[in-house]
């Protein structure tokens, strides 16, 4: 039976990478790799989530990409707070041209550029 074992993100730092989402999700560098992965963080104590690997990658992050993460927060309120932090460590918002008249999430960018979105689970 097949199980997703991590989300791959490309980067071309991956230092700045691995700080950024381990400081944005709270999560662990697991020691000695996973999966084949050198650069893997999971949640800590083995918590709920999914693993995350970053790997390094040459190529630029798409504008529009097929795949990306929605991190989720409980309302409004922590919503923008998210944002704030996630920006604060240097995340930016993205001018997404494809919002819907009543957004549910927020599209962000991390430091390489990867989009990800933080999305609102109480919203109408």
């Amino acid at each position: 039976m097949l199980t997703v074992g991590v989300v791959v993100l490309g980067a071309g730092d991956v230092a700045r990478a691995v700080g950024f989402w381990r400081q944005a999700l709270g999560y662990e560098l697991v020691e000695g790799g996973f999966g084949g992965w050198a650069n893997v963080l999971a949640p800590p104590a083995g918590g709920p989530g999914t693993r995350l690997a970053l790997q390094r990658s040459e190529t630029p992050p798409r504008s529009h990409p097929r795949l990306h993460l929605d991190l989720h927060v409980a309302d409004a309120a922590e919503q923008a707070a998210e944002v704030r932090r996630l920006v604060a460590l240097g995340a930016r918002e993205v001018a997404w041209d494809d919002y819907p008249a009543d957004p549910d999430f927020v599209v962000l960018a991390d430091p390489e550029g990867n989009l990800f979105c933080v999305v609102d689970l109480g919203h109408g």
